[in-house]
């Protein structure tokens, strides 16, 4: 006699048995091993890694890699036109300063005061070019003619000499 066991599948659909089986065997499998690790390392880990939390996994490289060379930075680039100096600056850096001679009509007027100037200072350190901002007009004159004789020692940016635009004082008192 043929026993057929009755398809308990057709067309992807789970059938019920028509009978209930007398005997019913215990299928048992053996349990996974474990995972190795290093003690103390995160239970379920990666097999042969091991690890800590926050840790690096596969450890830290032998050696840093190599940095890239640090080229040096370009040169700044040189200014264009006269460079604006405070005039405290450049009163320190005078190497001859002609006085003005007091105007005989101001003295007999009594005049004093400040005439102020912006001047540009050549890479030489003479007077280039000479604009007055204020001052009394009967003492402008004597200022301008004393200012263009003044010499300076030449101002510096990162070696060079370069123009200078500053502003100048000269004071007329009556002693």
């Amino acid at each position: 006699m043929v026993h057929t066991v009755p398809k308990q599948f057709v067309a992807n659909q789970l059938i019920a048995p028509k009978t209930v089986p007398t005997k019913i065997l215990m299928v048992t499998e053996e349990e996974a091993p474990l995972a190795t690790g290093v003690v103390g390392g995160i239970p379920g880990g990666i097999p042969g890694f091991g690890g800590v939390l926050g840790g690096i996994m596969g450890g830290l490289p032998a050696a840093a890699p190599p940095s890239k060379p640090v080229a040096a930075p370009p040169p700044p680039p040189k200014p264009v036109g006269p460079q604006r100096i405070g005039g405290n600056v450049q009163a320190s850096k005078i190497i001859s300063q002609q006085k003005p001679v007091y105007p005989p009509l101001a003295k007999m007027a009594r005049q004093q005061g400040t005439v102020k100037f912006e001047a540009t200072i050549s890479k030489e350190g003479t007077i280039e070019d000479l604009k007055t901002l204020s001052g009394p007009p009967l003492l402008v004159p004597a200022a301008i003619e004393a200012v263009k004789q003044w010499r300076y020692q030449p101002t510096l940016l990162n070696g060079d000499p370069v123009e200078v635009l500053t502003t100048i004082d000269v004071n007329f008192s009556l002693q």
